[in-house]
């Protein structure tokens, strides 16, 4: 399939500082993670920090919460802040809460179904 590259919007929680940023969606990382400068132009608040397992061993990175907005749909979410990693990448869990999917026949996002499991009968 390639690489699939989105416009996305990113911004503080309150939205009170935005930017359009062209963004890598990586289905196999478990949470979003923009590069430091980018977190410090918003005026990103850290959150705690998490550690990460990479190709190159477990890095420990800041956490922060972002607004994100992919195909018309927004939400806050958590992002990880990294020094080292020079773009914005989206991960599958952000896709999940905005209700979105790559399609692997077009390289690009689609509408997915958010799903909810129940046990028994209401």
């Amino acid at each position: 399939m390639g690489h699939v590259w989105v416009d996305a919007v990113i911004g503080d929680p309150e939205r009170k500082n935005t930017l359009r940023v062209r963004a890598l969606v990586d289905t196999g990382t478990t949470l979003t993670v923009i590069p430091r400068g980018l977190a410090k132009k918003l005026g990103l608040k850290p959150t705690g920090k998490g550690v990460v397992e990479t190709g190159a061993g477990r890095l420990e990175l800041e956490r922060s919460r972002i607004w994100i907005e992919l195909e018309g749909r927004g939400e806050v979410v958590p992002v990880l802040v990294s020094d080292i990693i020079d773009r914005v990448l989206i991960d599958v869990t952000t896709l999940e809460v905005l209700g979105l999917q790559v399609d692997p026949t077009t390289g690009r996002l689609r509408e997915w179904t958010l799903l909810l499991y129940t046990h028994g009968t209401p």
